[in-house]
């Protein structure tokens, strides 16, 4: 039975890129690098303990101890490094390989793991990489989506015709928005966690913001720009596919920065007190969405090229901003990302918690400052508080830290 066989996880959350770029030798700058280097256990919340993780470092004891003490048994770790000379393992049967997103370039790592995995892998569309896939990566497959499902929509409580992104070619173009629109977000078409974004909220522009722009049509042939909306909150919803069909798995709501960047995800609902409460209006609307977009979503998609050509999980993450007259509205279609994603692993961490608690998860990074140093005072001024196997309250690390560790996830359960 091929349920029985372990499925091989790799964290490469820079697959964007990967696509992007094409080549199979692809590799991410240095602090990307560090970054999947880093948080290369996360997959671990996805896999059952007879999986593996390849991991280019190996976490230590005490971090697989955590674990245990939150109800978690681990999967196998095996380095990276090792995995290409490791003929035992190479030659073990297994069941699929589930790297966290799929690229030329991690075709190419995992490759010596094809021939021994089973046959419902072989047979699916993951499997080989065609050029045609690049596609369903990009944010201009996304609006080609929102397209589609706009007109079916209540009108009152979506984006605006005039409001739809474009896609940019040269510097006239950019130009032509920025007149018609006042102020301008400009993105990369492959990019991932609000990389690839730039705003444009001033006029003249300045050069360096040129630089960046044209920058990025250089380098992916054109870039998408759309108006500079008010946001009020990020929501996603997240499916799985498999042979066409998709099954709607839940709904995460994530944190972003001022820069759109990701920064980590509320659990078990919107934060209903403290500084980060949501109103009541707002929390309403988001709610609403699920019924109004869910069904459109799926019909749009299983007859796109997506349900064709790729398998396995993705998220749509839409955006709810107040309108001119300070209506709420929704983008509900903003973007797709094609694989494994912060907020499906949210879904899957919001068991951790105690019955009824909330909390955040969310990703650390300070440039200067290691995750160890963050982690031990967040566990001085959050002591993490169990209750058997869940936690009650409390700072509960996700990654593993040590001095050299820069970047790191965590938990933060409310009281």
């Amino acid at each position: 039975m091929t349920e029985n066989l372990p499925d091989i996880y790799l964290f490469n959350p820079t697959c964007e890129y990967a696509v992007a770029n094409g080549h199979t030798s692809w590799q991410p700058n240095r602090l990307l690098q560090k970054m999947e280097e880093d948080l290369g256990t996360l997959p671990l919340f996805f896999a059952r303990p007879q999986d593996v993780i390849l991991v280019k470092k190996m976490p230590p004891p005490d971090f697989t101890e955590r674990l245990g003490r939150a109800g978690i048994t681990p999967p196998r770790f095996v380095l990276l490094k090792e995995m290409a000379t490791d003929t035992a393992f190479i030659q073990k049967p297994k069941g699929k390989l589930i790297p966290w997103g799929w690229s030329p370039a991690a075709h190419r790592l995992l490759r010596p793991l094809k021939p021994s995995c089973s046959q419902a892998f072989k047979n699916s569309p993951v499997a080989e990489w065609k050029t045609e896939y690049r596609e369903i990566y990009s944010k201009k497959f996304a609006l080609e989506i929102l397209k589609s499902i706009l007109p079916g929509l209540p009108p009152e409580k979506v984006l605006q015709p005039h409001e739809l992104p474009e896609v940019c070619q040269t510097k006239q173009e950019l130009e032509t928005l920025l007149n018609r629109w006042g102020k301008l977000m400009v993105k990369a078409p492959w990019s991932s966690s609000g990389r690839g974004l730039q705003r444009v909220t001033k006029t003249p522009v300045a050069p360096k913001v040129w630089e960046k722009l044209l920058g990025i049509i250089k380098e992916q042939g054109y870039a998408m720009a759309e108006p500079y909306l008010e946001k009020v909150l990020d929501v996603a919803f997240q499916f799985e596919i498999k042979k066409g069909k998709i099954q709607f798995k839940g709904v995460s709501r994530f944190l972003t920065d001022k820069k759109g960047q990701y920064q980590g995800n509320f659990l078990n609902g919107w934060p209903d007190k403290g500084p980060e409460k949501i109103a009541p209006e707002v929390v309403s609307f988001a709610s609403s969405l699920s019924n109004m977009l869910i069904n459109p979503l799926i019909n749009a998609l299983e007859n796109s090229l997506l349900a064709r050509i790729y398998e396995g999980n993705f998220g749509v993450d839409t955006l709810i901003f107040r309108d001119a007259n300070d209506r709420l509205r929704v983008n509900p279609c903003l973007e797709i990302n094609v694989r494994q994603n912060m907020g499906l692993l949210s879904l899957h961490l919001e068991n951790l918690p105690s019955s009824g608690k909330k909390g955040v998860f969310n990703i650390f990074y300070q440039p200067g400052k290691s995750f160890y140093t963050f982690q031990k005072e967040m566990e001085t001024n959050y002591p993490v508080q169990f209750a058997g196997n869940h936690i009650e309250s409390g700072f509960f690390p996700l990654t593993p830290a040590d001095n050299n560790t820069s970047f790191g996830a965590y938990l933060l359960v409310n009281r």
